[in-house]
């Protein structure tokens, strides 16, 4: 897990600022790996006490920007951010209770990764969601 100097560096690699609000939504994305924006408000909150939904909304779009945090958007959910960038990973999703975890890339023979047409388009990423239940749900009924 990074430490406080590691977020520090991290913005300034970037050619942000470092300011207290962002350090606080940085550490809340890492220590709550695909919160949704409320969550890392509430994180943010616990942290540094008073801070605008706006402000973490808008320190969430630098950090996208600047490639420190991914922003995910599974269908019929509302948007969640990450901190592994660094990859073309997956995600699995619980249907059940909504859970996320990672997945790494396909492996073997993948030729759904491969566009077959890419109209003109440079593909630098291949979203693959895989969906299922999550062990804990997985033992409970199928709710209706």
């Amino acid at each position: 897990m990074p430490t406080t100097v590691d977020y520090e560096q991290m913005l300034r690699g970037a050619g942000l600022r470092v300011t207290k609000p962002r350090l606080a939504v940085l550490t809340a994305v890492y220590d709550h790996p695909h919160a949704d924006t409320g969550s890392l408000i509430d994180a943010v909150r616990e942290d540094l006490g008073e801070v605008s939904p706006q402000a973490v909304y808008d320190i969430l779009r630098a950090l996208t920007d600047a490639r420190l945090v991914r922003r995910i958007e599974p269908a019929g959910s509302v948007a969640r951010y990450e901190s592994r960038v660094d990859d073309n990973h997956h995600h699995i999703i619980c249907r059940d209770c909504g859970a996320i975890a990672d997945v790494d890339c396909a492996v073997g023979e993948t030729p759904c990764l491969t566009a077959s047409e890419t109209h003109g388009f440079t593909i630098d990423e291949a979203e693959v969601v895989y969906w299922g239940r999550c062990p804990e749900c997985a033992g409970a009924p199928i709710p209706n």
